[in-house]
């Protein structure tokens, strides 16, 4: 099996699929940050105890939109950046392939939250993070009343997924690969 060639496709498909979307195009800086910014404001309105959660993090990385596209072959791509502090501390990317029966285009949000310094530390040092591999990561789903489950806050790295509709259920991040992008 060519692993190169296989490569190679689902980067072009996902290139091409991504193209024929609205937002195909690099954002600037400031453009991620109003993007975080929105996002971040319907995360704390749709999750109950999102703000102190937020509040207590040691960075917050938000990827306001990542596409998923895909035909046989798929894969995403999102830009976002990572706030210590409130601030923007740098843009980021994201990316990753899968293979199996998928068709179509769809986009969602993605929060993570490092709850401790030292998971901020090795992701930061890290140049091309995926999670699964470089770390590990708890996906959130909510508890009774719509609010977060405290057991899983416990967790060194959290990610919420969301889409319109608010947070998603039964998704995955493993794979994907993040890495700084500049803006």
């Amino acid at each position: 099996m060519k692993t190169t060639g296989t490569l190679g496709l689902v980067a072009a498909l996902l290139i091409g699929l991504i193209a024929l979307t609205p937002s195909a195009r690099a954002a600037s800086g400031p453009e991620i940050d109003a993007d975080v910014g929105a996002t971040l404001s319907h995360f704390t309105y749709q999750v109950g105890g999102a703000e102190d959660l937020l509040r207590r993090a040691a960075g917050v990385l938000v990827f306001p939109s990542i596409v998923k596209a895909g035909m046989g072959f798929g894969g995403e791509y999102g830009e976002g950046a990572l706030l210590i502090g409130g601030r923007t501390a740098g843009y980021y990317n994201t990316i990753s392939a899968s293979v199996g029966f998928q068709l179509g285009i769809q986009a969602r949000s993605v929060i993570i939250l490092f709850m401790t310094d030292s998971a901020l530390r090795n992701f930061r040092r890290k140049d091309g993070w995926k999670i699964g591999v470089d770390g590990s990561v708890t996906v959130v789903t909510l508890g009774v009343g719509g609010s977060i489950d405290s057991n899983q806050i416990r967790r060194p790295v959290l990610a919420f997924i969301l889409d319109q509709k608010g947070l998603m259920y039964n998704l995955t991040l493993e794979g994907s690969k993040i890495s700084r992008i500049r803006r």
